[in-house]
């Protein structure tokens, strides 16, 4: 196959970076991986050791943390990503004070070689690709039982920055995928913390909660799975699950991938010198859209990735821009899974979820009170802070209702943290007002059942309006990416697994086993590092 011309080069940053930052961090050597044609951040990248399962995954902006023990299992960086040329550097090219620039360079797939092997032999379509890769779903992936250790974490990004950084280290003992994995896998942690680097947030970190809506997956429903964050990753993966339902609209991927969505013949690419057709699949329903690629093995039809995205076919998103796939609509969510080949079988290398969530905030400025001053003949408004001066005192604020007929308000008064609200003394209906509600027996019946307040525009001193609920958008990540599998190893029986039913930072057993430093967190660079 011909390639374009390759040459392993690694440049160090020409910036000036803080000397402390990296003195502080002295067990791991920092970069940042990137396209040498278009510059942009390559994700979810391998950076293995080479002929060793250990390894790191590269970040959303390319960034990755190479521990320096890494120096202890080979000299050679192995760098892959799908579309690709595998890259190969002395792990001594590698600074441990500086932030290293790596490149990689995309795979070139030679269009005429592709048709001298199809000579003779009857095109596959899109449809039969993804029949064919299903049906061999049990011949390609392990039915014994394996490991998986790796780095998971779950985090939210609101305005671009990382919030509620949640991290750790978990060996993941799966039965095989004849098994049913929710009923039968099982989960240690080696370590996990709540990472203090990164902004804390506890309104966004609570659970979804759809009776309230103070928190909502927009346009979904999340099952919270016991609030156990990784559970509710392991259930998105469609493949381990292919023979359950997974999630909306691929449903179950052995009986419904196929009826649910058309197949495109998308162009062909590789990874690590295998090559993979790539399959366009679209779905749509009323008020929604789903769009993805499937990356199938040209040798075996195992597959090696599963890319999708359901949108919004009523709102645009943020940028105006169109997306991958062609149009502006806004994500909803989007799932990416990813698997690699170890002895002829595919171990999952990492699987990404993010979907955007609502925050209803509860107002910061609000009303607390509200009553009649008989004695005074007004209405008194109370606030849970002092109100801003100019708009306590605008009449067109408030509205006061007394048995369906508006009150007509002449005078406004403040007083700390109360507004006195002054109907007109010359409007006929006043007296008759104030003279029913003084006979009111308030034990028996409230002025409230004949009253009726509404009070908006009003500010406080910070600028809060009342009563205004505060709507955010966040997007919500959980992500965990393979560092070594151990094929045929099973669960030991000594141990203390994590309990599926509680959250993964509440309470949990961690259990250290004696090679606890072979695995790393592979936390995401603080923004003066970016």
């Amino acid at each position: 196959m011909n390639t374009k011309a390759f040459f392993p080069i690694i440049f160090l940053v020409l910036i000036s970076i803080s000397s402390v930052a990296f003195g502080q961090q002295q067990d791991y050597m920092v970069g940042k991986l990137f396209d040498s044609e278009t510059n942009e951040p390559v994700v979810f990248a391998n950076i293995r050791i080479k002929d060793r399962a250990v390894g790191i995954i590269t970040n959303v902006d390319g960034s990755f943390r190479i521990p320096l023990k890494y120096k202890e299992y080979g000299d050679i960086i192995e760098i892959s990503s799908m579309g690709y040329e595998t890259k190969e550097l002395p792990i001594n090219d590698f600074s441990q004070d500086e932030l290293n620039i790596v490149t990689i360079s995309p795979a070139a797939i030679s269009l005429q070689e592709a048709v001298v092997k199809a000579k003779g032999k009857r095109r596959l379509s899109a449809k039969q690709i993804v029949q064919r890769a299903i049906d061999a779903i049990p011949r390609n992936f392990p039915t014994t039982s394996f490991s998986t250790i790796g780095y998971y974490r779950d985090y939210q990004k609101g305005k671009g920055q990382y919030i509620n950084l949640n991290e750790a280290i978990l060996e993941v003992f799966d039965q095989g995928f004849d098994q049913l994995d929710d009923a039968t896998s099982d989960t240690r942690l080696f370590y996990f913390q709540m990472n203090g680097d990164f902004e804390q947030d506890s309104i966004a970190r609570a659970s979804y909660n759809y009776e309230s809506f103070s928190k909502t997956a927009e346009k979904a429903i999340l099952d919270v799975s016991g609030g156990n964050e990784f559970r509710i990753l392991r259930i998105h993966d469609a493949i381990r699950n292919y023979n359950v339902f997974s999630y909306d609209f691929i449903g179950t991927l052995k009986t419904d991938l196929i009826d649910n969505h058309s197949f495109t013949r998308k162009n062909d690419t590789r990874i690590n010198d295998e090559d993979l057709y790539r399959i366009g699949l679209r779905a749509s329903y009323p008020n929604f859209r789903a769009n993805g690629t499937l990356y199938v093995s040209k040798l075996d039809f195992a597959i090696y990735k599963l890319e999708y995205t359901m949108y919004d076919e009523n709102q645009r998103n943020a940028t105006g821009e169109k997306n991958e796939h062609g149009h502006r609509q806004k994500a909803i969510f989007d799932i990416t899974t990813d698997y690699q080949k170890i002895n002829d079988k595919m171990y999952l290398n990492y699987i990404s979820l993010n979907n955007n969530f609502i925050l209803n905030i509860p107002p910061v400025f609000k009303t607390i009170d509200m009553t009649v001053d008989l004695y005074r003949k007004c209405f008194v408004v109370e606030f849970n802070d002092i109100p801003e001066e100019e708009s306590a005192k605008k009449v067109l604020n408030y509205a006061v209702v007394f048995r369906d007929q508006p009150v007509k308000l002449k005078m406004i008064t403040t007083n700390e943290k109360r507004v006195y609200l002054f109907p007109d003394s010359n409007d006929e209906a006043t007296i008759p007002m104030f003279n029913e509600l003084s006979q009111l027996d308030t034990t028996k019946v409230g002025v409230r059942d004949f009253l009726d307040f509404r009070v908006g525009n009003v500010k406080d001193e910070h600028g809060n309006l009342v009563n205004r609920t505060i709507r955010r958008e966040y997007q919500q990540f959980r992500e965990f990416f393979s560092q070594r599998i151990k094929p045929d190893s099973r669960a030991p029986f000594d141990t203390n697994f994590m309990d599926k039913r509680k959250p993964v930072f509440e309470s949990q057993h961690v259990t250290k086993p004696k090679d606890y430093g072979d695995y790393w967190m592979n936390t995401p660079l603080l923004e003066n590092l970016n």
